[in-house]
């Protein structure tokens, strides 16, 4: 999402510093209540009195796996077989591993062995190895199911989505640069809502 966004922001505004900072939702809502960042591009957070959401687009988890996994070869997953699976996830710390967690749970499953990671690049790359099952959207291995090495499959009869946007504080009107990361970043994820 960031590096159209980036380079199209700096065309418009050339002598804007842009800084990125990485993180989870919960260090990004730190950061912008302690004035260290202006926006965050993020998961929708638990509200906040003092901050707005902008949301972009909303996705849906998957599980993903590798090309020769019996899931990819059939097509279809056996609830029986989702909790003898071993899973690669993201950052147990996460927004989203807590949602994975709590979908589970409401469906009275518990997933084995978890293997975490903080790169999606090498979670795709154990995948595909056959290491184990993730559970990530669609977008995030695009390439990797276009060229077949991975599979996307649905989680079960329930969708698990996650809604994107743009954090800001609430009292502070966005400034025209603001407004333009902001619109940019709406074109950038307009084909990635699922």
């Amino acid at each position: 999402i960031i590096p159209p966004v980036l380079r199209e922001f700096k065309e418009s505004f050339p002598e804007h510093a842009i800084t990125i900072e990485p993180g989870d939702t919960p260090e990004l809502v730190a950061l912008l209540l302690r004035h260290k960042i202006d926006l965050a591009l993020t998961l929708e957070a638990q509200k906040e009195p003092q901050l707005d959401f902008h949301p972009l687009f909303a996705d849906e988890l998957q599980f993903i796996v590798g090309a020769m996994h019996p899931w990819a070869q059939t097509r279809r997953v056996e609830r029986a077989e989702i909790p003898r699976q071993n899973y690669i996830l993201y950052n147990k710390h996460s927004v989203t591993f807590r949602l994975i967690e709590t979908y589970f749970h409401q469906e009275e499953m518990a997933l084995n062995t978890v293997i975490e990671l903080g790169s999606m690049e090498a979670t795709k790359e154990l995948v595909k190895l056959g290491v184990g099952v993730s559970i990530v959207a669609p977008w995030i291995a695009r390439k990797e199911i276009e060229e077949g090495s991975v599979v996307a499959l649905p989680l079960g009869r329930r969708k698990l989505q996650r809604h994107w946007g743009i954090l800001h504080w609430r009292s502070k009107r966005l400034d025209l640069a603001e407004e333009t990361f902001v619109g940019l970043c709406e074109s950038a994820t307009s084909t990635l809502s699922g």
